[in-house]
């Protein structure tokens, strides 16, 4: 390797890292995970899906108001090590993001779950190189471990809470602290798969999206629709897969009765599709390696 070369290299790898840059490329992420049409009974560029207080204009302000959030994330995290200060320094950030979601939205919660899982991953990409997913999600869950001394009583009352003690599932909280396997096992890999059969880009993440939905015990189905709307969504994600994808015509067949199914049940995968715009933050970051 030449020297011109290992220094170019070296500039890359450090605008990549550069908290600017990793906030950018998270608020992206939701973006094209909001516009991604057609979900299954997710907000997209059709409408509402199952949710009446939240559209699209709704998630793309909520995403564009984050951008200061992963920001000062991913400066926090920048040159540190997970401890338990950190912890607790991102969580006062992202409470403070919270809130701002809020006032965007007028009161309509976009992106609770995705401060936690992308900006946990803001954190952990401030400290690795860019295409290192894997050094990134174990950094992330490394300060997802940390409790947080801090955290408000409602932390322990949300839709989210309720439902991971009610149904024993690991939720958002379980999915960091175990490395984020529905995105660096199944998200990247299932994105991958899918460019590599030639898909659209469209394609290949609901493609991701759809094998994400297939195995993940998701809260937001869980809290809107019990077991039943949960095993309708594992199922009816399993069959588009069966038949070949969004690809084909029997596969966008069977994920139009899944919407149909979920829509009937007023429930949506909401858990999925903040690991979709996870798979997709750390694909951004790959790609600029």
């Amino acid at each position: 390797m030449t020297a011109a070369l290992s220094l170019l290299r070296e500039e890359v790898r450090e605008y990549a890292t550069a908290p600017l840059t990793i906030a950018a490329h998270a608020v992206d992420a939701l973006i094209d995970e909001a516009r991604l049409t057609p979900k299954p009974a997710l907000v997209d560029q059709r409408g509402s899906g199952a949710h009446r207080d939240l559209d699209l204009d709704t998630m793309l302000r909520s995403a564009h108001a984050l951008q200061p959030t992963f920001l000062a994330l991913a400066r926090a995290a920048s040159h540190a090590e997970p401890s338990q200060a950190l912890r607790e320094q991102l969580a006062r950030i992202g409470r403070e993001g919270e809130a701002a979601m809020m006032r965007a939205t007028n009161g309509s919660n976009a992106h609770r779950g995705a401060i936690w899982i992308v900006g946990l991953l803001c954190a952990g990409a401030a400290m690795h190189a860019p295409d290192d997913s894997e050094a990134i999600c174990a950094s992330a869950a490394a300060i997802a471990r940390f409790e947080d001394r801090y955290a408000p009583a409602s932390a322990t009352t949300s839709h989210g809470a309720r439902a991971v003690e009610r149904y024993r599932v690991p939720g958002a909280r379980g999915e960091a602290r175990e490395g984020f396997p529905h995105a660096l096992r199944i998200g990247l890999p299932a994105l991958d798969d899918a460019r590599a059969r030639n898909l659209t880009e469209s394609g290949a993440r609901l493609d991701t999206l759809i094998a994400i939905i297939a195995s993940l015990d998701d809260t937001c189905l869980l809290h809107r629709g019990g077991m039943h709307a949960l095993d309708a969504a594992q199922r009816g994600a399993r069959s588009v897969m069966e038949r070949g994808g969004v690809g084909t015509d029997e596969g966008r067949a069977a994920l139009a009765r899944l919407e149909t199914e979920l829509l009937a049940l007023n429930a949506s995968p909401g858990g999925a599709a903040d690991l979709l715009a996870a798979t997709l933050f750390l694909d951004s970051l790959r790609r600029l390696a």
